[in-house]
């Protein structure tokens, strides 16, 4: 079956992907840096680089936007 989908205009942004990250699994220097938190954000680029570690996942999305890419969550 090969029905056609409109996903929207393209954005011409870059894609990043927003993913909730556990501070337990992430290098020792980076945990002494959270600051308390469980749970950090990870933007990643389409070809899975972190970009990026922030404290919320709508920092992770402001994030993104400043810097001309569109962010999805994944899980």
């Amino acid at each position: 079956m090969q029905t056609p989908y409109d996903f929207g205009a393209e954005t011409g942004r870059p894609i990043v992907y927003v993913r909730a990250v556990k501070v337990a699994d992430l290098p020792e220097d980076v945990r002494e840096q959270a600051m308390g938190n469980e749970t950090l954000y990870a933007v990643h680029s389409a070809e899975g680089e972190r970009l990026a570690l922030v404290r919320d996942r709508r920092l992770a999305f402001v994030l993104a936007r400043q810097n001309d890419m569109e962010p999805v969550t994944v899980h």
